[in-house]
């Protein structure tokens, strides 16, 4: 029988946070809280879904809430059913805000967590070849960062030791690539990446390092990329311009436009397109047995 958990939903009232069950299937056990890295006394804290007696180790789906890197909890993020049935684990991971530690920690926070999962991988009963990561706006582009970085180390200070990190797909959804652009460009509306930025916000050095449309290459693992074309916040042209650097270098990638889509903030018939659309990605990479 299911055991069931509660978290919140990303539905909100003026004045309380409504609670969204989300359903864990038989033989899976919750490990809420799990610290994956301490940093100057702040712990960074994942909640894991594992299915720790399946016959062999599963693959895992990481996932990093958005909210312009300055807002957001792991909390208010559910709707993991897709990716329990398809027999993933989940780590469902927070990061340091900006308004803890300024750019590049939400990052470093992300890296951590993929070491975590690698050096752990046997206890938790995952793949270490089949790691996906996944996240919407800011968390997309964290997701984004997460695996185009490969094994480049540069923001892997805080968590040393694992020199062959592989992620085998990223789900960006309407995420930032291009920060100096959503900081400075003429559709830029945010306040968020300069205050993320902090001391490096006319740094277009350092702002080119934290942009994961220039780590991508011919290796990069497979991205699958949703983006409404109306979005207000995160310009759709910052997604245009990764799936065709993609393309030209011949990286396996899908892009769905969501025709008049916002920021988020899809149709539930359109959620469970995008959802199926994804499972057929992952499927199309040999994820799945």
């Amino acid at each position: 029988m299911a055991a069931m958990l509660s978290l919140a939903s990303i539905a909100q009232t003026k004045d309380t946070i409504v609670p969204k069950p989300v359903v864990i299937p038989a033989g899976y056990i919750a490990k809420i809280d799990v610290v994956y890295t301490k940093v100057n006394g702040w712990d960074g804290r994942a909640d894991l879904y594992l299915n720790p007696n399946a016959s062999k180790p599963t693959p895992v789906i990481i996932n990093i809430h958005g909210g312009g890197w300055k807002t957001g909890k792991k909390e208010l993020v559910g709707g993991f059913n897709n990716f329990f049935k398809a027999g993933f684990a989940v780590a469902n991971m927070e990061y340091r805000l900006s308004g803890q530690a300024k750019a590049p920690a939400a990052i470093e926070d992300t890296r951590c967590m993929l070491v975590y999962l690698i050096k752990n991988a046997k206890e938790l009963n995952i793949d270490v070849n089949k790691i996906v990561i996944m996240g919407g706006s800011a968390g997309g582009h964290l997701a984004l960062m997460g695996g185009l970085l490969a094994n480049d180390h540069r923001f892997d200070t805080n968590c040393p030791g694992v020199e062959n990190i592989k992620v085998a797909a990223v789900i960006d959804k309407y995420g930032i690539t291009d920060v100096w652009d959503w900081t400075f460009g003429p559709e830029s509306k945010s306040s968020s990446p300069k205050l993320w930025l902090g001391d490096n916000v006319k740094n277009e050095a350092f702002i080119k390092s934290v942009s994961p449309i220039y780590y991508v290459n011919k290796n990069s693992p497979p991205i699958f990329i949703v983006h409404g074309d109306s979005d207000p916040t995160v310009p759709y042209h910052q997604s245009v311009d990764l799936y065709n650097k993609l393309q030209k270098l011949g990286v396996k990638s899908q892009f769905m436009t969501v025709a008049g889509g916002l920021h988020g903030k899809f149709d539930k018939e359109k959620n469970n397109e995008i959802n199926k659309s994804i499972i057929e990605f992952l499927k199309g990479i040999n994820l799945f047995d």
